[in-house]
């Protein structure tokens, strides 16, 4: 169901948000402002990207393998997206897997007309709501859950489409940030918990909608504000925007790990600077943990704010350490089997007249399998560390999402196989310590965590999932009753 990323050289061991969408309507160039909003969205999927366009009359799509730059940054490229309403998505594969067939915007024809889609998150009974579509004679075109919506609208009795899709996602649990465009306009909504995000902009008259605030930067739009949780926004040609609450009030459940690394530092999410989120939970982190060292040391790209916390916090030197290529991607070669451990090194190099000598403490913002914290603190030794010490900038991960990360099965995540002083042996470093769940909380801003009513999705640490699992119960289930049946026979 989770897969990894085949380009990329650490072993899946970190954990990945799986896509980003991107929308415009009422944009003279609206399939070149939404390849603008996903290149400035890349970061939360790098295997594929695509992009459909809406003229009036027709809808066109195009789809491809690679980066957002790979396939739309040519005029001849655009061209081929005609229209002043568009929407677009990067992704890597969750469920569903890699391939043509699954890469989104998906389209069909359906009576009342025509729908696209572009959805970041994860539907957890998918499989439920595709096995009882199939038993009633639908027909799927890929294996992504996405397609599931398609379909339960297609069926819905209900007299327009804003109706349709409000009956679909009534039946669907889980994660989902929605743009879906129709002949009558373009609709944005979010889960009844607002897990993942999904944020409002304005250009001239042009309304877009993206995963991250970040993407209005890049594209020259304001923002507006955040799509609520549960909020569905319906804008037509004439402009005229309307919101609904269809699902009722609940208590949100914003994904946690947008503050500790999903969201580019430069974006707004939940109403708080992502930097200044990261900052503070390293800053927490510091007084919580806190090491006699000579150096604080970032893992870059993504535990650079979080050091820069801990050092000011602290009182101890920042310094880069590790110099990280930015040119190791899916076009390098892959070296022989005999090489293929280096991966890490190819990616990161120590600062050997930096830290030769020094004790330094290590800074990241998680540890997933740990393969890749081994060869780190491995890399820093070899390069004449005296000590080698390791911070984590949010708690010990210890199970798996299913909310649309890309998240190893739980019995390869590190922390749900072993204590904190075993994975400090693991990766051997000479001590290791990760900022409490109260810790986190603080830094982004909320008091400590309520158990009775979590502030945010943060089952990845607690196992405290905020929706039912439906799919992964019936899996259990059936596992169960196959170990029964061999054990019977």
């Amino acid at each position: 169901m989770n897969l990894t990323h085949p380009f990329l050289d650490d072993d899946g061991d970190k954990l990945r948000e799986e896509c980003g969408v991107f929308g415009a309507i009422n944009a003279s160039d609206a399939s070149t402002v939404t390849a603008l909003g996903l290149h400035a969205l890349q970061h939360r999927g790098q295997e594929a990207a695509g992009i459909s366009s809406f003229d009036g009359n027709s809808f066109f799509t195009v789809r491809g393998i690679g980066h957002v730059a790979e396939n739309f940054s040519t005029a001849e490229a655009l061209s081929q997206l005609p229209g002043f309403m568009a929407a677009g998505h990067v992704r890597y594969s969750t469920t569903g897997g890699s391939g043509l067939r699954n890469i989104q915007p998906l389209y069909a024809d359906l009576a009342s007309g025509g729908f696209a889609v572009a959805h970041n998150g994860n539907i957890s009974n998918a499989q439920t709501l595709r096995d009882d579509l199939v038993r009633r004679g639908a027909i799927f075109q890929s294996t992504s859950d996405t397609e599931v919506i398609i379909h339960l609208v297609a069926t819905s009795r209900y007299p327009s489409m804003i109706e349709r899709l409000i009956d679909a996602l009534r039946l669907v649990e889980g994660a989902y940030s929605l743009i879906v465009m129709t002949p009558e306009g373009m609709i944005a909504c979010r889960d009844p918990l607002g897990i993942r995000p999904l944020v409002m902009g304005k250009m001239g008259d042009n309304i877009l909608f993206a995963s991250e605030s970040v993407a209005f930067d890049v594209t020259g739009a304001e923002f507006v504000r955040q799509v609520e949780p549960g909020e569905m926004i319906h804008v037509d040609f004439d402009g005229e925007i309307k919101s609904i609450r269809p699902f009722g009030d609940h208590p949100a459940r914003p994904c946690i790990f947008e503050h500790v690394y999903f969201s580019r530092p430069d974006s707004i999410f939940d109403g708080r600077s992502v930097y200044s989120a990261r900052k503070a939970i390293g800053e927490q982190l510091a007084i919580e943990s806190p090491c006699d060292v000579d150096l604080v040391v970032p893992v870059p790209d993504s535990g650079v704010p979080a050091a820069i916390g801990y050092a000011q916090q602290s009182g101890i030197p920042f310094e880069l350490g590790i110099i990280r290529s930015h040119y190791v991607g899916r076009t390098f070669i892959q070296p022989s089997d005999g090489a293929r451990h280096s991966g890490v090194r190819r990616k990161h190099n120590a600062n050997r007249g930096l830290v030769e000598g020094k004790r330094i403490v290590l800074i990241d913002d998680s540890i997933v399998r740990g393969t890749t914290s081994m060869k780190i603190v491995e890399m820093m030794r070899d390069a004449g560390a005296s000590e080698v010490h390791f911070r984590v900038a949010s708690p010990p991960t210890a199970h798996s999402c299913f909310y649309g990360v890309d998240t190893p099965e739980r019995s390869k995540l590190l922390a749900a196989r072993m204590d904190v002083e075993p994975m400090r042996s693991f990766i051997k470093a000479d001590s290791l310590a990760f900022v409490s769940i109260d810790g986190l909380y603080r830094a982004v801003g909320e008091k400590p965590r309520n158990s009775a009513c979590p502030q945010y999705c943060d089952a990845c640490f607690t196992g405290d999932y905020p929706t039912p699992l439906t799919d992964l119960n019936a899996r259990d289930q059936e596992d169960a009753q196959l170990s029964f049946d061999k054990v019977s026979v």
